[in-house]
């Protein structure tokens, strides 16, 4: 049996189609405390493709000691073949050791990431925000001598559980200075998922305004508060058309033990099929994608829409 779907109704001021940004394989399953072998990994990712997602962030090239689930990073991109060395298929990259190993497997568009505070700078990054722009420079650099395509996310811009509310203007002191390095396209997070709508709006106004326009916006938000869809809503009325999801609603940040984890993709493409929005996805294949890595990991999975049409 097929999934229903819901009545489309659209909505004046949204655009026509949406690209959906897949994080689940890097940013959703990296906080997993249990090793997920490689060889899963790869059909998770490989599943994913085939139900319609274009842009899937693959793995990162982070330190194994800071982020054990990753260490596999190689062996992941190897058992994906020329597929994992895609345009569409981003690496997060951290450091210069990080951008050797991408350019020694071959990929052809990273991430970077950074922070608008701080004080997540200092205990994600281990540096200020002024040093971790440095870090990245030369990073950025050489993956535009190689052709590669790149993303900077910021981290933090609607709240810091540390420091509370963050300024507008930080945010954008600190997209803009990244986006100078030579990036391509801008992700801009709500780690903790305190944003509303106004929030956002405001945001993306401001960005603009300095000249990082909404086509070159993602947005990633997290749904500890609920907020997640209406936030994205909000984003597309402002002009973005990029949306980070992760399939199962998989992931979350680990300094804010409320958080829910990212928004959901089976959500978010109910959502957008709903406003006669275009994503390029099956739906169904994406919820027996979502079941079939709940398997893997021993859980149900969050995602309402995932519960609604799996039964579970």
């Amino acid at each position: 049996m097929s999934a229903p779907l819901p009545m489309s109704v659209p909505l004046p001021g949204l655009p026509e189609s949406v690209t959906i940004y897949e994080v689940g394989p890097r940013d959703g399953l990296q906080n997993e405390q249990a090793v997920i072998p490689a060889a899963v990994k790869s059909e998770f990712i490989d599943r994913l493709a085939k139900a319609g997602l274009e842009w899937i962030e693959t793995t990162s090239f982070v330190h194994p000691k800071w982020v054990p689930q990753l260490a596999d990073a190689s062996e992941v991109l190897a058992s994906l073949g020329e597929s994992g060395r895609a345009h569409t298929r981003p690496v997060l990259v951290p450091n210069e050791r990080g951008m050797d190993r991408a350019i020694e497997a071959g990929v052809t568009s990273i991430a970077i990431f950074g922070s608008a505070t701080e004080t997540f700078a200092q205990r994600n990054l281990g540096r200020s925000v002024d040093e971790s722009i440095e870090m990245f420079a030369p990073v950025v650099k050489r993956a535009k001598d190689a052709g590669m395509w790149v993303r900077a996310y910021v981290s933090m811009c609607f709240g810091d559980p540390w420091e509370g509310a963050v300024p507008v203007a930080q945010v954008v002191d600190v997209s803009r200075r990244l986006m100078d390095l030579g990036a391509d396209a801008l992700s801009i997070g709500d780690t903790i998922g305190v944003g509303t709508a106004g929030h956002v709006a405001t945001l993306i106004e401001e960005l603009g305004s300095s000249g990082v326009g909404p086509e070159l916006i993602g947005v990633h938000f997290h749904d500890t508060y609920g907020q997640a869809l209406a936030n994205t809503v909000e984003a597309l009325r402002n002009g973005v058309t990029v949306v980070d999801a992760s399939t199962g609603g998989l992931g979350g940040c680990p300094y804010a033990k409320s958080a829910t984890g990212n928004l959901a993709t089976e959500d978010l493409v109910w959502a957008l099929q709903g406003l006669g929005i275009d994503t390029g996805v099956s739906l169904d294949a994406l919820v027996e994608t979502s079941v079939w890595m709940a398997g893997q990991l021993g859980r149900p999975s969050p995602s309402r829409v995932v519960k609604a049409l799996s039964g579970g």
